[in-house]
C-alpha cells in the first residue's frame, strides 16, 4: 500500500545546477539537501521545503515539462507570486481549480511548476 509521496523528479540538462540553485533556493525559498555520493556523480540537485521535496536530475536530451508538473501548496499565495515576479520568474494565474488560487512558473530551465492556496 502506498504511504505517502517520498519526491518529485523533474529533469534538467547538462550543466545547469548553479541555475538550478539560483531558483530552487534564491527564488523559492528551498534548501539544498546533499545528495549521496553516488548519485552526486551523475550530476543534478536535491531541494527540500518542509516534507516537499523536489528531485532535479540531469538528462542529455532534456526538454522542459510543460504540461506535466509538481503541484506545490503555499501560504500567503499573493506574496509569493509577487516575490516569483520580482525575481523575473513568469506568473499566470489560472482560475480553473474551483476553491483554490493557483498560479503557473517555470523554473529556471523552464520546467511547468503549479503554485496553489486552498481557500
Amino acid at each position: 500500500m502506498i504511504a505517502a509521496l517520498d519526491h518529485v523528479q523533474l529533469a534538467a540538462p547538462p550543466g545547469s545546477e548553479e541555475r538550478l540553485r539560483a531558483y530552487y533556493v534564491g527564488v523559492l525559498g528551498m534548501v539544498e539537501i546533499p545528495k549521496p555520493p553516488v548519485l552526486a556523480a551523475r550530476g543534478g540537485c536535491w531541494f527540500r521545503a518542509g516534507e516537499v521535496v523536489l528531485h532535479l536530475g540531469i538528462e542529455e536530451r532534456f526538454r522542459p515539462a510543460k504540461k506535466a508538473h509538481p503541484g506545490l501548496r503555499v501560504r500567503g499565495i499573493e506574496e509569493y507570486a509577487a516575490r516569483l515576479a520580482r525575481c523575473g520568474a513568469p506568473v499566470t494565474w489560472d482560475d480553473g481549480l474551483p476553491g483554490c488560487r493557483r498560479f503557473y512558473s517555470e523554473d529556471s530551465v523552464g520546467n511547468r511548476l503549479e503554485f496553489l492556496e486552498p481557500g
